[in-house]
């Protein structure tokens, strides 16, 4: 028997050590490698944030220019890759694509039988640069558009966006992705870095950890509260109506408004502190803050009715949408930033392994149950 009661969905209950990230939910703090978000996201790029996050130390300058020359070498995808986002189901999903596509991956990497700390670094490095081109590369092509080539002189976040939209980012645009790459980088033992953890902790290969990653994160209660939320604001907008208004007979009607509370932060989510300043730089260099506009009043509602903070995917809805990225891509955009935190969780799993093996408390049948042959049944 199980030697003590875990609460229902583990809440609460520690499976494990890790330096990588440190969350103090009643405070309202994230951290990674010791240091707090905001300083990251106000002072940091993606690739300096990744670089802490596989190394644990802030990179000196002739580190962090040869970890970006690594990054952007690393941007390139077998033809048979190519091959298979041309050949998938027109109405696929891009999670779809994306997990299948990583499995697909390991087929092609020179690294692929290796699981030595330098082989899961040069891995690492490469999935993070293919996963970025996988989403955007498959986006076009399910559009119709030609595929773009990538630009190793960009930035990681920067290249993403000349992937997907064909044209230079802004620099305002650039950053604003940027920022919310490093909000969305990690997040300790969340459902996709604790299934990536379990599968590398049965010393499976990095792409197993990480396409395991990639089937939690698609699931509705891990990733796509940014994509219902869109939803509930494009429906707004059709409706002709007044956001509070609408919220408010949802509440009536005991709907659930996505993008509200979470399961460790008990005070405000520190990433939408800035996704919200972000939802609203971007709107107004676009000229248009109508989405930022409806979101903060439906916050300042559900805050004030419901008690209930903003988290990070609520903002993150209309800077995504700002930006001109379709819903669909927002959860695979996630695993373009969280690639960088599942990278770092396999590797420190690998590090120091020990299979994780939990108990489960048993709520059946009192043993010893008799066996009734089938003829008396």
């Amino acid at each position: 028997m199980a030697t003590a009661v875990a609460s229902k969905g583990l809440e609460g209950i520690v499976a494990t050590t890790s330096s990588i990230c440190w969350i103090d939910g009643d405070a309202g703090v994230l951290s990674y490698r010791g240091i707090d978000i905001h300083e990251l996201a106000t002072h940091s790029t993606f690739e300096e944030t990744t670089y802490l996050l596989w190394f644990g130390t802030l990179p000196t300058a002739p580190q962090l220019e040869e970890f970006t020359s690594h990054l952007s070498a690393a941007r390139a995808l077998h033809p048979r890759i190519i091959e298979f986002l041309r050949s998938v189901p027109t109405d696929a999903t891009p999670m779809e694509v994306l997990r299948t596509a990583v499995s697909l991956l390991s087929l092609y990497d020179p690294d692929e039988k290796e699981s030595t700390h330098d082989a899961n670094v040069r891995k690492s490095y490469r999935l993070t640069a293919q996963i970025a081109m996988i989403v955007a590369i498959f986006d076009r092509i399910r559009k119709g558009k030609p595929i773009v080539e990538a630009d190793k002189t960009l930035s990681h976040a920067a290249n993403f966006l000349w992937m997907l939209n064909g044209v230079k980012p802004s620099e305002t645009a650039t950053k604003a992705l940027d920022i919310a790459l490093i909000l969305h980088a990690d997040h300790e033992l969340n459902a996709s870095t604790f299934a990536a953890r379990v599968i590398a902790a049965t010393l499976s290969d990095m792409h197993s950890a990480i396409t395991g990653a990639i089937g939690a994160l698609k699931g509705p209660l891990h990733g796509g509260a940014n994509e219902a939320t869109m939803r509930l604001l494009y429906a707004i907008e059709a409706a002709h109506a007044d956001p509070v208004e609408y919220v408010k007979q949802m509440f009536a009607e005991k709907k659930k408004i996505s993008g509200f509370g979470h399961r460790v932060y008990h005070t405000e989510d520190p990433r939408a502190t800035h996704l919200r300043r972000m939802s609203e730089d971007l709107g107004r260099s676009s000229g248009d803050t109508k989405w930022f506009d409806m979101s903060r009043q439906i916050e300042l509602y559900v805050k004030q009715e419901k008690k209930l903070n903003a988290n990070v995917d609520f903002y993150s809805a209309s800077t995504y949408t700002t930006l001109g990225i379709d819903i669909d891509l927002f959860t695979p955009i996630f695993a373009v930033s969280r690639i960088a935190g599942w990278a770092a969780h396999v590797i420190e799993q690998h590090d120091d392994n020990r299979l994780i093996r939990p108990r489960a408390d048993y709520v059946g049948p009192p043993y010893p149950e008799p066996y009734i042959p089938i003829a008396d049944r």
